[in-house]
């Protein structure tokens, strides 16, 4: 199976940051008004191959603005998984909707499952969608943390990317381990509250990731799903050895 690519989550990187990626290329000024294609619905919708690191921010603004849907369904190999994305990492979340709507993630895989940490996905040897290059900007709120069942998005690492800009595709869900207050602490690398020094104890998670990474959403239903995933038999790569497909359904 060929290796593209890809924005990782690395536990062997400093700060856990994706490791051997190149830094966001410099685009040339966009046009103003993107043009449309339909979507699995047949709306129209902002074409993937047209978004760029130069008109990302205005393109997703509008598109958050026309789309306030919030309530994700991933249908797997291994069950259904319910995600809740925040309404306040608004670009994160009309990105997310807009790769759903478009049927990109359904051309895509669980490609990269580390027990333990995370489950990512977004990316597949066989899609047929075209996607420009681009990237988001951080969004990260201390409201939220990479506690069992967060949803983040990728990115490259810190020496190559001090801005933290975010990966367009390249998405994770937390596994994590429970942590004891005093580890959870440390390994956060900032003052964590007492809400979620519980939910560390409590559910688990990788507080090392926190403040480094943005989290646009949450599990509400199916974190066995993501343990079940998170548990597949996976090869040197830490790619499944039998791919976990899904398919995206943006419900509210």
């Amino acid at each position: 199976m060929r290796r593209f690519s890809l924005v990782l989550l690395t536990a062997g990187c400093a700060a856990l940051a994706a490791c051997n990626q190149q830094p966001p290329a410099q685009d040339k000024p966009a046009a103003p008004a993107a043009p449309t294609t339909p979507d699995k619905s047949g709306r129209p919708g902002p074409d993937l191959t047209t978004i760029s690191d130069s008109n990302a921010v205005a393109v997703l603004t509008q598109y958050g603005q026309e789309h306030p849907e919030t309530e994700v369904l991933f249908k797997t190999t291994f069950g259904n998984i319910r995600v809740r994305l925040y309404k306040d990492t608004p670009l994160h979340r009309a990105n997310f909707l807009l790769l759903a709507n478009k049927g990109y993630f359904d051309q895509t895989v669980f490609y990269r499952v580390v027990k333990d940490f995370v489950v990512q996905g977004g990316n597949s040897d066989h899609r047929t969608i075209r996607l420009h290059k681009y990237h988001l900007p951080p969004e990260i709120r201390p409201a939220y943390f990479h506690r069992r069942g967060a949803l983040g998005m990728a990115r490259y690492d810190n020496e190559k990317n001090p801005q933290r800009l975010s990966s367009s595709h390249d998405f994770y869900f937390v596994q994590g381990t429970k942590l004891p207050p005093a580890q959870a602490q440390a390994s956060a690398g900032r003052s964590l509250t007492p809400a979620q020094v519980q939910a560390y104890a409590t559910q688990g998670g990788v507080p090392s990731l926190d403040g480094q990474y943005t989290v646009f959403g949450e599990v509400t239903e199916g974190l066995d799903v993501v343990e079940k995933i998170a548990n597949t038999p996976v090869d040197a790569y830490k790619w499944p050895l039998k791919d976990v497909e899904m398919k995206l359904e943006v419900l509210k």
